[in-house]
């Protein structure tokens, strides 16, 4: 659940509801750490006798409570590549499949932008989704798991015109809360293709200090490395995944030297066309879910955001 972390909140285990902080705004890690790992293990390997072991940890049920609708729409993205599609990652889906979603809704930010995207509602992917209405929840349910859960702990009621009329209004006020700043642009994706070679690229490139930290914060990055990291004894060994970013300078280095993405203009410009252009032709959405993350991440102002801007001028 998301708990204070510093100035800011992070999804923790907590021992109690007291821990749980549900009125916060965006989380610093999204949590797609928890299905992803940053690094992990994927089998064991010995030189001397050309064993190879997979390896998995035992995966515990788990509950994610207070998930945002931005996040829950980025695991869907996730699901896409990881668990629906023809080759399903065997570490990721046991992950999910063992997770129960409880969302919660939430108000935006400055640097919130999920509704251009149409990523400030969940509708699917979540078990439970509360809409706090002050002194009670609409809940919507999604799934038989969590339909039980419900029974066996709490009383429901149907809902009443009063608290339709009270869930009407706090998505008025959600709606309304939206920064008027950030340009609402029809048609990105063909936008992207239109000006794929406009200098904006390179000028937007040129502040890239390759630090990686848009991928660390963002929901849907989803870009990872293989490496087999030998022992000490020289004989045995692990084939680790770690998560990796196409702004990293070496991303695009293939076999013989080759840089097929040399510079930050192109990194850069590879990175916002994926989001933008390159995911929704393929899944027939965008990848970017507006949570604004990265907006906070990127010390040099390169975001999203800039991207609708100069579409916008």
């Amino acid at each position: 659940a998301p708990v204070k972390s510093g100035m800011s909140h992070a999804y923790s285990t907590v021992e109690s509801f007291e821990e749980i902080a549900l009125d916060y705004t965006t989380t610093i890690t999204p949590l797609k750490k928890l299905f992803l790992p940053v690094r992990e293990t994927l089998l064991t390997f010995d030189t001397e006798t050309n064993d190879v072991t997979e390896y998995s940890e035992p995966v515990a049920p788990c509950v994610v409570f207070g998930a945002h609708a931005c996040d829950i729409n980025a695991l869907n993205s996730l699901d896409l590549v990881f668990r629906d599609g023809p080759y399903p990652d065997p570490y990721y889906t046991a992950r999910r499949n063992a997770t129960l979603i409880v969302g919660i809704s939430c108000m935006p930010t400055d640097t919130c932008f999920c509704h251009l995207w149409g990523s400030d509602e969940a509708r699917f992917g979540y078990d439970l989704f509360l809409q706090d209405l002050g002194d009670r929840f609409w809940v919507s349910i999604s799934s038989v798991a969590a339909a039980e859960v419900l029974e066996e702990s709490t009383t429901l009621r149907e809902a009443t015109d009063e608290d339709r009329a009270a869930f009407a209004a706090a998505t008025r006020r959600r709606n309304e809360a939206f920064s008027s700043d950030i340009p609402f642009v029809q048609d990105v994706a063909m936008l992207m293709d239109t000006y794929h070679s406009d200098p904006f690229w390179a000028e937007l490139g040129s502040r890239c200090l390759n630090c990686t930290a848009c991928a660390s914060v963002c929901p849907t990055c989803m870009c990872f490395d293989i490496v087999d990291e030998l022992a000490f004894d020289g004989k045995t060994g692990e084939r680790v995944r770690e998560w990796d970013c196409c702004t990293n300078p070496q991303f695009a280095t293939v076999a013989g030297g080759h840089n097929f993405r040399p510079s930050e203009r192109e990194r850069v410009r590879h990175r916002m066309y994926h989001k933008l252009n390159g995911f929704k032709e393929k899944h027939g959405s965008m990848l970017c879910v507006g949570c604004g993350r990265c907006v906070d991440a990127c010390k040099t102002g390169i975001n999203p955001i800039e991207v609708l801007k100069f579409f916008d001028e």
